[in-house]
């Protein structure tokens, strides 16, 4: 299982620091949430911020695209250090051609779903992404209950697409979830307020440990 604590719940005044904490605590990926107020109601920032970052960490950038027409910012996002961009199957008419452009920048590329969003949605993309990510909370604010109505989608998912394929799921997840959401078939976790608290490290080592 990949832990990739959410960036969107560090303390912007220390955030080197936190994230070197991160990457030293055992955290493989960093999900870095870029929010542009149209797709979701809240602004969070561009590729300028994690550019900063990239020549300062390891971690596997995990860039998630809640904005409107994705296709449109892959480069800007793929230059500033991504290793893995998802965006929305939601905001785009154009997921094939966002897709490629991802992959042709040599980058994976992933797709999410929104809590209210069928599986079906993404299936003409399965054998064309890298990554499904599965929101577990409504997109946009950190802090959210996880929504257990998705459940059978995460086991549908991995029914769908075999044992090593992606699955990441996003939103509300904590010490006390974190092993029944590896269960039903998430093998990359987002981990937002349960990783950047009083107690990073021990907090991360906490998630790992429970599953």
């Amino acid at each position: 299982m990949i832990l990739s604590p959410s960036m969107l719940s560090a303390d912007f005044s220390k955030l080197g620091e936190q994230i070197k904490e991160v990457e030293n605590a055992g955290a493989q990926w960093l999900h870095i949430d870029v929010m542009d107020g149209i797709f979701v109601p809240n602004i969070s920032f561009g590729a300028c911020v994690y550019k900063s970052l990239r020549d300062k960490s390891n971690l596997f950038f995990d860039v998630h695209l809640m904005i409107t027409e994705p296709e449109r910012y892959v480069e800007d996002f793929a230059k500033a250090g991504a290793d893995i961009i998802t965006f929305h199957v939601e905001a785009t008419k154009k997921a094939d051609e966002c897709i490629e452009k991802i992959h042709a920048l040599g980058k994976k590329a992933g797709i999410s779903l929104n809590p209210g969003t069928p599986v079906d949605a993404v299936k003409p993309y399965l054998d064309k992404v890298d990554m499904v990510l599965v929101m577990s909370v409504n997109p946009g604010y950190g802090g959210q209950s996880y929504i257990e109505e998705v459940n059978p989608k995460i086991t549908e998912l991995r029914k769908l697409c075999g044992d090593d394929f992606l699955i990441e799921v996003d939103g509300g997840v904590k010490k006390s979830n974190i092993k029944s959401v590896v269960d039903l078939g998430a093998n990359v976790v987002v981990a937002g307020s349960a990783v950047f608290n009083d107690d990073i490290t021990g907090s991360i080592k906490g998630l790992l440990e429970e599953v």
